[in-house]
């Protein structure tokens, strides 16, 4: 394990790059056998707002073009829009060099599979930035999983509601254009789930074996913002659902929305088996609903104490932590992975099979049938 600073380099400086920066300024506090980092080089296109952000998150150096970047650093985040996951992971990679990419891995299962191909050609940690991973409810409830609380998976439900473009005049961003995000509440929302079904569940139900899956626009067009009525047309899902069968016969029914008013982040899975059921939300994220053995319904669980999933790092027990803590427990994993010249997970592969399943629901509900996964 290497004794010198990790010399990060970041794509991006906004939502992402705010929540990985105050990571990176958590862990020497509450990690205490976290790698040392250094804040290297920011990356944007806009240099007043750049220099800006560098000064805020702390970085040494700001850069316009990430090919001037790779070649300097020792690990590599990737935290801009979708459209730019590809090309910039790849050159890391390829220069030898650590990559952390934001979720979905890409835009297409095309952008996904040349990803997963250069990972494993490359001998370094090569990560997809699932943070739901790292909440301790989830890892506990995977731990049950895991010990066979549940005795034999047979569903999973998973939804993820939000409402932040419900309102038809919400301003256009990238995030409402197919060739710079790919898919709508499909990969910002859906791949989370997808994700969190697989990491749960995947060691006892298998992959994904076919997909039903249905898209759903409801805004046709936004408004372009200060843009004196300009408009501009919108090219992917407001809304998705799918209805999946894994290997073993298991089922999953998944739905994600960014057009349900009334909810903010509510991101819930739920797992059925022969032997009890769990619940977890993420807008209740200290907590998880549990009703195994002779139980008659759900009891709720604190996951707070000591000896639960991360939480010996923070508070005393029954002092609850919050969604930004997910990154400071993922860039614990990516960063103590690279020291170590390790795997991590969630990996570029992780990252490629759930972009097989988004691609499967693009592909059902353009045929308008049910599509089998090789």
């Amino acid at each position: 394990m290497t004794d010198e600073p990790i010399d990060i380099g970041v794509l991006g400086y906004r939502f992402m790059g705010k929540a990985h920066a105050n990571a990176l300024d958590r862990l020497p506090m509450f990690f205490e056998d976290a790698p040392e980092t250094n804040r290297h080089t920011v990356i944007g296109r806009d240099k007043e707002a750049l220099a800006e952000a560098a000064e805020t998150l702390g970085f040494e150096h700001t850069a316009t073009d990430w090919r001037d970047v790779v070649d300097e650093v020792d690990a590599f985040y990737n935290l801009g829009p979708n459209h730019l996951h590809v090309e910039p992971s790849i050159a890391a990679l390829e220069a030898g060099k650590p990559v952390l990419c934001e979720k979905p891995l890409a835009p297409t299962l095309a952008g996904a599979e040349e990803m997963r191909e250069a990972a494993a050609a490359a001998d370094v940690p090569a990560g997809c930035a699932f943070n739901y991973r790292f909440v301790p409810a989830v890892r506990y409830a995977k731990r049950l999983i895991d010990a066979g609380e549940l005795g034999e998976i047979r569903q999973v439900r998973g939804r993820y509601l939000q409402d932040w473009l419900s309102d038809p005049d919400a301003p256009w961003s990238w995030r409402n254009d197919e060739e710079l995000a790919g898919s709508g509440a499909l990969g910002d929302l859906g791949a989370h789930t997808v994700d969190l079904a697989r990491f749960l569940v995947g060691d006892r139900v298998g992959e994904a074996a076919s997909v039903s899956g249905h898209l759903q626009t409801f805004t046709e067009e936004r408004p372009v913002e200060g843009g004196d009525d300009e408009t501009r047309p919108v090219t992917v899902d407001d809304a998705y659902s799918a209805q999946v069968e894994y290997d073993s016969g298991a089922m999953a029914t998944f739905e994600a929305s960014r057009v349900t008013e009334g909810h903010k982040n509510d991101h819930t899975i739920a797992v059925h088996g022969s032997d009890g059921s769990l619940q977890f939300s993420l807008e209740r994220l200290n907590e998880l609903e549990v009703m195994t053995g002779d139980a008659r319904g759900y009891e709720t669980v604190l996951v707070t104490d000591e000896d639960d999933p991360y939480i010996e790092h923070w508070w005393p027990p029954g002092h609850v932590i919050g969604w930004e803590h997910t990154f400071v427990h993922e860039n614990y994993e990516f960063l103590t992975s690279v020291a170590r010249s390790e795997e991590f997970s969630p990996s570029f592969d992780d990252g490629y099979e759930v972009q097989r399943v988004l691609d499967a629901v693009e592909r059902s509900d353009a045929e308008g049938a049910r599509v089998d996964l090789d």
